[in-house]
């Protein structure tokens, strides 16, 4: 677990979706980088940096100028942390240390202000979509992420699309609550890990929800995406914001 003492506030972000064909979105976020996140005391990104990963060998412009400003970002002492998203998950140790990330496991507390906050990307929450978490099972085991990393760069890259392009057409026949969490699983998370606040991304319905666990009050955070907007959370010792940003 993480503990941070100082006095000064803790961003949050997710699904950035980060992509060559969106340099609108990388603007921006190379932007909050060197205007926003600076002024912090961490950064804590929630999953699906970019929009899809093939793995720490897939070297490309966009993916040098993401790394290189976060690992500026980490070396004037803002600590950047990295939980994996459904689109990243296979992002490894080696882009992780040139970006100057610390991974962290799919669900993670850290001690901030003097509240325990579960965090997580949020795709573990949604229960409700019984394809995606079967896919999800197996795709997270130690033999079949040994086996894709190991394939060539140009067969992962069409497995990967292929995959996409399936989840796509999968979605469009999903109802929205299909995709949404899991209001017991919810409790069932915050409850195991005794935390009463809870952050995540994944669903892209940025809000605050109130609900119970552990018998009190407890709250979930949901992140916003990238699509048309900036989009983070600014968590202080007193105050929690949503904010978001205009593309230039």
């Amino acid at each position: 677990m993480t503990t941070i003492n100082k006095d000064q506030v803790t961003y949050f972000i997710a699904d950035l979706h980060l992509a060559e064909d969106r340099p609108e979105i990388t603007a921006c976020f190379l932007s909050f980088l060197k205007n926003e996140a600076v002024n912090a005391e961490a950064l804590y990104i929630l999953g699906d940096l970019f929009e899809v990963w093939f793995g720490d060998d897939y070297d490309t412009e966009l993916n040098r100028s993401v790394a290189s400003d976060l690992k500026a970002l980490n070396d004037a002492g803002i600590p950047v942390f990295y939980i994996h998203g459904n689109r990243d998950f296979i992002l490894g140790k080696r882009y992780a240390a040139m970006s100057g990330m610390t991974l962290l496991p799919e669900k993670y507390v850290i001690e901030l202000y003097g509240e325990r906050i579960l965090l997580m990307h949020g795709d573990t929450l949604c229960t409700a979509d019984i394809d995606y978490q079967k896919f999800r099972k197996k795709s997270r085991t130690w033999w079949w992420l040994g086996f894709m990393t190991n394939l060539p760069l140009l067969i992962r890259k069409k497995i990967a699309q292929n995959y996409r392009k399936k989840s796509k057409q999968a979605q469009q026949g999903k109802s929205l609550d299909i995709m949404d969490v899991t209001l017991s699983e919810v409790v069932q998370d915050l409850e195991h890990f005794d935390c009463q606040l809870m952050i995540h991304g994944h669903t892209h319905r940025p809000a605050i929800h109130q609900l119970n666990a552990n018998n009190q009050p407890a709250t979930r955070i949901v992140l916003g995406d990238w699509y048309e907007q900036g989009a983070w959370l600014k968590v202080s010792d007193n105050n929690k914001e949503l904010l978001n940003a205009t593309f230039e």
